[in-house]
């Protein structure tokens, strides 16, 4: 099976559309999705609409749950919390169920998929080797994929070591058998590693290898549509910096 698992689209659609295509010319055997479909950007139904269909599972994320007012944006940042209340009244009833539907986990023989860690499906963030070492010994994996820090990155085990490498575009990661990894696909809507261009991971479980794809995408067209919406600023800002 090969599989394209793309992760924090965040209601990106220009980002999304151009991942999309990409998709469809490398034609896998399925797409999965990490979550975080909406929040921060401008087009959270029609990136949902658009996604949907070629879904063969995806996940819940914390901004997916905030949006429906199901996880307390206390914790939020300013920014977040203002685009997650401009979100939560956009929302369509279907694009609604289906958020509403998503489950936690999905687990299939090559990976387990989460939003967060394997440890908090939805809101711990793995920023280091040491939340990793925490996920690798809270669940049975082999490989897990996870997304929610829009920072690409791969976790191995080896033994008793834990160790964080980065992951870089194009790089062949060969998924040796007598090791454990967790791999954070990048954020295909706001990417924040300091590369502005879009992010998703080619996973071919045949071979035991997986890719990071990086695609740029008109960045000014998705700003431009988040000032007319009223969004902050700074959530537009960023984009162009992968901040």
């Amino acid at each position: 099976m090969r599989y394209a698992i793309i992760s924090d689209v965040h209601a990106n659609l220009e980002a999304l559309q151009v991942v999309l295509s990409d998709i469809d010319r490398r034609d896998p055997d399925a797409v999965i999705c990490l979550g975080d479909f909406v929040g921060y950007g401008p087009d959270p139904v029609s990136c949902v609409e658009q996604l949907r269909p070629r879904l063969a599972a995806a996940v819940v994320g914390n901004h997916d749950r905030a949006a429906l007012g199901r996880l307390d944006i206390a914790t939020f940042n300013p920014y977040a919390s203002a685009a997650i209340l401009w979100t939560r009244d956009r929302l369509s009833d279907e694009v609604r169920q289906f958020l509403g539907d998503l489950p936690e986990t999905h687990r299939r023989p090559a990976f387990l998929a989460v939003h967060g860690s394997p440890r908090d499906p939805v809101e711990e963030y793995i920023v280091d080797a040491v939340t990793a070492r925490a996920s690798f010994e809270a669940a049975e994996f082999h490989l897990a994929l996870v997304g929610h820090t829009h920072v690409p990155g791969v976790f191995v085990q080896d033994g008793e070591r834990v160790a964080a490498l980065p992951l870089h575009p194009e790089d062949l990661l060969e998924l040796r058998s007598a090791h454990r990894y967790i791999i954070n696909v990048g954020s295909v809507g706001q990417p924040r590693d300091g590369d502005p261009r879009a992010a998703y991971l080619w996973l071919d479980e045949g071979a035991g290898t997986a890719v990071l794809v990086r695609l740029e995408y008109p960045i000014q067209v998705t700003q431009e549509k988040m000032a007319a919406a009223g969004l902050p600023a700074m959530l537009a800002d960023r984009l162009a910096y992968g901040r």
